[in-house]
């Protein structure tokens, strides 16, 4: 049996400039193997995430001087937080990179740098052995960590939507996201095992280091799924013109000559990224911290609710095919502008049904912006800037609104006493967010801007 092999478009000769370009026929299994790798990134750097927000506690005691809890966890949560400070400057280096010498290239790159970096973590000898070296190697490692993460999804959303058929780029897709929630619940759900099974010392003295170093493994088998892959056709296609003396395009170009669909993909992205870090990040700590709810359940409702997300994930993207993006991503606005309020009411009633119900509304809506994003913001960008607008955007977006929605929420809370400002705060994302959509051009089932139209290839019999 023999398979479609990837066919690279037609250059248009002068007779032929009426005509447009032959397609892309892909190869369905290296699609596939495409979307497995561009996925497995992203579940690496979620399950670092997981494992740093439910372990953070742990954490402090052992890089942190001891004597003061809160300032231990503030602590920790600062060495986090600085990985978003420096995803940008990930993003201006990988982005363009990876529109210079090649997707796969890049990615194979910033999969290492994110290994080695969560690895590093598992290795650091504790505050109690080595003293400030502690706390500065695990700063050194998370400015790693989100270094690489900056050239990390717009990378991976590209790759898979310049493999994707036309046709199936929302379903596709969606895949990468399936990946961030799978690598989100195994972090957050190894803690919670070694939680329940280790002594608080075991715990603090040795089981620590346990998530931290799965990383390794995770990325020698990531690493080895993405060097096993060609590089896009639509890449391929550039890189020919490159070869006839096309000049190379300036880091500035992809910032001043994109400046209108940068702009909407920062609002795409802030009301992907305050929706998704208010439910997945800052909810279990409103659960607990402001309404007074028991840890464990309050953790076992996010990772259910996750559980959910994920089984709807494909289906949604698959729907994002039949009807549009712009449709299921303005389906998401409205439903966090109507339902942010009545949602935040019933996980405020307090019981276990009404927190599952709350949750599950706002989860159910997310898969909205989850299932369609990975599809629609490379379709914002031609062939030739796409890694690199996409990255500077995204990670802009991120790292002023998405990351910073835990610490703006709470502070928000204490200045104003208002325990509905989640839902304030989701309502506000979402007519930001609505205006973009609104100001956005449909992409399904259209080839990407700059690119031939790309169709399925089937196996030969």
């Amino acid at each position: 049996m023999s398979t479609v092999s990837v066919v690279a478009p037609a250059s248009l000769g002068k007779n032929r400039t009426a005509k447009a370009p032959d397609p892309t026929v892909t190869d369905p299994a290296l699609v596939k193997r495409a979307v497995k790798a561009a996925a497995l990134g992203n579940a690496m750097e979620w399950f670092d995430f997981g494992v740093y927000s439910y372990i953070a506690v742990t954490l402090g005691k052992v890089f942190f001087p001891s004597g003061n809890p809160t300032a231990q966890l503030l602590s920790t949560f600062g060495a986090f937080a600085a990985a978003f400070l420096v995803r940008p400057l990930g993003g201006m280096v990988f982005g363009p990179l990876g529109d210079r010498v090649g997707r796969q290239k890049v990615l194979a790159l910033t999969m290492i740098m994110m290994a080695a970096g969560t690895f590093a973590i598992g290795l650091i000898p504790s505050y109690a052995t080595i003293g400030v070296g502690a706390p500065i190697l695990l700063l050194a490692a998370r400015l790693v960590q989100g270094f690489s993460t900056g050239g990390e999804y717009a990378g991976a959303s590209t790759f898979i939507a310049e493999y994707a058929p036309d046709k199936r780029r929302g379903f596709l897709g969606s895949w990468l996201e399936f990946g961030t929630l799978a690598g989100y619940i195994g972090g957050a759900g190894l803690v919670t095992i070694m939680t329940a099974l280790l002594s608080a010392d075991d715990l603090t003295s040795w089981g620590w280091r346990i998530p931290f170093l799965i990383a390794g493994p995770m990325g020698i088998i990531g690493l080895y799924l993405r060097l096993r892959l060609e590089e896009t056709p639509a890449f391929a296609a550039e890189a020919e013109k490159a070869e006839n003396n096309r000049p190379k395009t300036p880091l500035r170009e992809m910032v001043t000559g994109q400046w209108r669909a940068l702009l909407l993909c920062v609002g795409l992205v802030l009301v992907f990224n305050v929706t998704d870090y208010m439910l997945l990040s800052y909810m279990p700590s409103y659960l607990t911290g402001q309404l007074h709810y028991d840890e464990t359940h309050g953790l076992l409702v996010v990772l259910g609710v996750m559980a959910v997300m994920m089984i709807a994930q494909p289906f949604m993207g698959a729907l994002t095919d039949r009807v549009g993006r712009r449709p299921v991503i303005a389906t998401g606005c409205a439903g966090f502008l109507l339902l942010s309020v009545p949602a935040l009411l019933l996980i405020r009633e307090g019981s276990l049904l009404a927190v599952a119900l709350g949750m599950g509304a706002l989860g159910l809506l997310l898969v909205c912006f989850t299932a369609a994003m990975p599809s629609a913001l490379p379709a914002l960008f031609p062939t030739k800037v796409r890694y690199g607008s996409l990255s500077i955007g995204f990670n802009v977006s991120v790292s002023l609104f998405g990351g910073t929605t835990p610490l703006v929420v709470t502070a928000l809370i204490g200045a104003t006493g208002n325990m509905m400002m989640p839902a304030y705060y989701m309502m506000a994302a979402a007519v930001i967010g609505g205006f973009a959509v609104w100001r956005m051009a449909e992409s399904a089932g259209r080839p990407l801007p700059g690119s031939a139209p790309s169709v399925a290839g089937r196996h030969a019999e």
